[in-house]
This record gives structure tokens, sequence and C-alpha cells, in this order.
């Protein structure tokens, strides 16, 4: 590619110059013929006489400097010259030119002469070039001029290729002006191409530093082409991504691994305290249940970590069916019966019509409604109420589970679905893991719905929508 632009600058200049060159030469040969015709005129309006317009003194010095002028026209041109006055007389060289190029005299049209003599004669110097006998022909004419009176002509015609030259005289410069256009060409490509280069070795060089860890690093975005800047600007925001998604690894794992550790430490301390005997052998079932309290919390936390990291694989799909979703939110109650009476709590269901089908993963959902029903029941205090909304507006059905407990702190309120993130985690200790909106979130996504956190007075409400059957 880079070759080939190459090639064709060097080809463009080079024929640019080859016609400039050549017009050039043309121009210059021509002036140089028009020039010796203009001394020739001198001369022979010297030698006319104003008042009869004739060639006077055949034979004087002057008229033998015009034959001298006439003949080394002839050498370097071959041209057939002719003066002419205004009664016909004339000094031509048709006898010379006949003698070494009879071909050439013999072409010479007399029509195409006598149309450049008038035009001559009529005061105008001519520069023609004319077909003649089928080969081009230069034709220059001056006029010869005494007291503002034209007195008569002088007309030089010579074959073209004499002024135009021959073609392989230009060879020469066409190559040296080739060969600096390739010169100059290589150089621009080269700094061009050195141009381009830098911002994708900066790209180059970014993404290894990438592929060791480091997702901090970013290439400049003012330098190179458009493309260039679009490539910059695109790794630039993968990086970030990146960043990002490593950034929510680490936290993730420091996450995990503290959860992890404060069941794992409680149970050590307790099984240890209670084999040394630090911790009294009538104190051993007060601990023991402790220890099967820590044991629940880590088997649940590992299983929300599992459920969670199944819902985030690439082939996990769902089982679409059709269902009643107020007779799942029934059923939900139904299961936290003991726990709702615990605490003496009431619910209160609110759907504004029956059935409410709806098309969407029920044992999904299922999971979705239990979390959210248990983060109700968890945080109302004893004697609260907890209310289930089920509403239809077009194909879409929205399910609404409230409570009039604690509610969530404002400035909690953008971080609830974060992974293991407890509101005030002060006073809800081995309430919960954090997993479970992340959990309940990401059922949604799949299903292309919503989970949102609602703004309310009091308590706290979350609502879902999932696709309207279309038999409901």
């Amino acid at each position: 590619m880079v070759m080939a632009v190459i090639l064709l600058v060097t080809l463009g200049i080079s024929s640019i110059s080859w016609v400039t060159m050549r017009n050039q030469q043309i121009t210059a040969r021509l002036d140089a013929l028009m020039k010796e015709a203009r001394e020739i005129s001198y001369l022979a309006a010297r030698n006319t006489s104003s008042s009869m317009g004739l060639l006077l003194g055949q034979d004087d010095a002057t008229m033998q400097y015009i034959r001298w002028k006439s003949e080394k026209v002839y050498q370097d041109y071959g041209a057939y010259i002719l003066v002419v006055d205004r009664r016909g007389r004339l000094m031509d060289n048709m006898r010379t030119a006949y003698a070494e190029d009879p071909g050439f005299v013999a072409s010479l049209d007399g029509q195409e002469i006598s149309l450049a003599l008038a035009m001559v004669l009529g005061g105008q110097e001519v520069a023609l070039r004319l077909p003649i006998g089928g080969d081009p022909a230069f034709m220059v004419g001056v006029p010869f001029v005494q007291n503002d009176t034209v007195l008569g002509a002088v007309l030089i015609q010579t074959k073209a290729q004499i002024i135009e030259g021959s073609v392989l005289a230009l060879v020469p410069q066409t190559i040296m002006v080739a060969l600096m256009a390739m010169s100059i060409a290589a150089t621009l490509v080269f700094f061009y191409v050195r141009s381009v280069m830098r911002p994708l070795k900066d790209v180059t060089q970014a993404a290894r530093t990438m592929a060791d860890g480091n997702f901090n690093v970013r290439v400049p975005t003012d330098t190179g082409s458009p493309e260039i800047t679009e490539l910059s600007t695109a790794f630039n925001s993968m990086a970030g991504k990146l960043s990002e998604v490593e950034s929510s690894r680490r936290e993730f794992v420091a996450n995990v691994s503290h959860e992890l550790r404060s069941p794992i430490t409680s149970i050590s301390g307790f099984v240890e305290g209670m084999e040394d005997g630090t911790i009294p052998t009538e104190e051993h079932p007060k601990y023991l249940a402790l220890v099967g309290d820590e044991t629940r919390r880590l088997s649940k936390l590992i299983g929300d970590l599992l459920a969670l990291s199944r819902l985030e694989r690439d082939d996990v799909t769902l089982d679409v069916t059709e269902f009643d979703i107020n007779e799942m939110l029934r059923r939900a109650i139904i299961r936290r019966v003991n726990d709702l009476e615990a605490k003496q709590m009431e619910v209160d269901c609110d759907f504004q019509q029956e059935p409410s089908l709806v098309r969407a993963d029920s044992d999904r959902i299922e999971q979705v409604v239990v979390n959210l029903l248990d983060n109700a029941i968890k945080f109302t205090p004893k004697g609260g109420k907890i209310t289930l909304t089920t509403q239809v507006d077009r194909d879409v059905c929205t399910i609404t589970v409230a409570d009039n407990g604690v509610g969530i702190a404002p400035e909690d309120r953008d971080r609830v679905f974060e992974r293991f993130f407890t509101a005030d985690r002060a006073h809800t200790a081995g309430k919960g893991t954090g997993l479970g909106l992340s959990i309940c979130q990401r059922i949604m996504e799949m299903h292309g719905q919503t989970l949102r956190l609602k703004d309310t007075e009091e308590g706290t409400a979350f609502a879902f929508t999932l696709e309207k059957a279309s038999r409901a």
C-alpha cells in the first residue's frame, strides 16, 4: 500500500513535470524564432523605401546581413524564410531549402502562407501551429514598419519537431524529477506512517500493560487521524470498564472473605472455648446453639453465592410459563406465617384483578417474592404491617411489597442492590448476607423487567414488573 502511494505520487508529479518542461521548451524555442524574425524585420525596415515600399540596395551591406541572418536561421531551424514588401518583391531561401529538404518545401501550403501574410501586413505578429501536408509545422510572422507604416512582412516556417524537440531529450530531466518526487513522496509517507504508527504503538503498549493486570493505563486521544482518535477513545472506554470490573471483583473477593471469615471465626472460637474449658460445661448448650446459628448463616451465604454465580452465567436459561402471581403471593405468606405470627404482623393483600396471570419463570419469581417478603418481615418491628399489591396496566403487571418498618436511610438508597451491602450494619449484624437484593435484581434483568426501590413516606417498598399473560 505504501509503495503504491509512492509510485502514484511519483508518476503524477513526473507527468506534470514532463508536460510543463515540454511546454516551456516549445515556448522558449518559439520565442527565439520570433526574435530572429524581429531582427530580420528590423533590418528589412532599414533597407526599404517608405514611399515605395520596395526593398532597396539588393547588394548593399544590410541586404547581405539579411541573407547571412536568414542562412543562420535556416541552419538552426531548417526553416523556410520569406521577406515580402507591398509590391510583392521578395527575398526567400526556397532554393536552399528545397535542396536540403524538398519534401518539406513541397508540403508548404500557399493558401496558409497567404492568409498569414495578410494578417502580418495588417500589422499583427503571428505565431501559428499549422498542419502542413499531414505533419504539423510552426509559422511566425513579423511586420516591418517605418514611420508607423507597414512596409512588408517576414515569415518563417519550420517543422514542429524542431520547435517541440525530441521526446527523448526530456528523459534525463524527467528521470531527475521522478527521483526527486519519489524522495519527497517517500519522506512524506514515512512521516505520515510514523505519525499514524506512534498512537498505535501507544495502544499496543497499553494493551500489554493491561494484559499484565494494570487496568489504570490510558492512551492519548488528541493525536493521529480521526480513526486513531476514535480507536484511542474506545480503548480508554474499554480500559475504564475493565477497571470497574476489576475493582468490583476485588471488592467482591474482599467482601466474600470478610463474610466467610466472620462466622468461621465465631464457630472456631466457640469450639476452642468448649474444648479447652474456657466455656464451662453448663454453658455448652448455649454456645452450641450459637455455633448452629453461625453454621446456618455460613450455609446461607454459600448458597446465595452459588445462586448468584449460576444466575450470572451466560448459558443460564429461564423456564417461562404462565401462572397466577396473586396465588404465588398467597403461598409466600403461608410459608412465612410462623414468622408473621411471632411478630404479630398484619398482612394486607390488594390485588387489582383475580386471577392475575403473568409470563415468567415461576421458580425464579417465587425466589424474588420470598426474598422481598423476608426483608419486610426482618426490618419491620413487632406489630407492623406488610402490604402486597398487584396492578395491571396494559401488558405489564406491577407487584409491590411494602412495609411500615424502619425504612432505608437516604444515603443508603442508591446502594441497596450492591452485593454484600446491608443498611445499618451495626443494627442488623447476622440478619443477612447482603446478596438477596442483588440476586433479585439479576433475576429481573434476566426477564427483561425491572426491580426498584419506591419512594415512600414511611417504611420500605420494592416494586417489580412482569409481562402480562396473553390470556389474562
